[in-house]
């Protein structure tokens, strides 16, 4: 399975979660938000959201402020 990182390409062997895979690249970590196919994913989502081939996922830094 074929999918994008913060624009790198990356092969996945199996099935994995978004959970799963942040945290095998180390990006499991408090003030972040996740997009997949430019549609924030809610955090409470992380441990149950599959990857699936040809998503593209962004990582960005959670900013506050007004």
């Amino acid at each position: 399975m074929q999918i994008q990182f913060n624009q790198q390409p990356y092969q996945l062997v199996s099935p994995t979660t978004l959970a799963t895979f942040l945290a095998s690249q180390q990006q499991l970590r408090a003030g972040i938000a996740v997009a997949i196919n430019q549609q924030v994913i809610p955090r409470s989502r992380w441990d149950i959201q599959p990857l699936k081939d040809g998503d593209t996922i962004q990582l960005f830094m959670a900013i506050a402020g007004g």
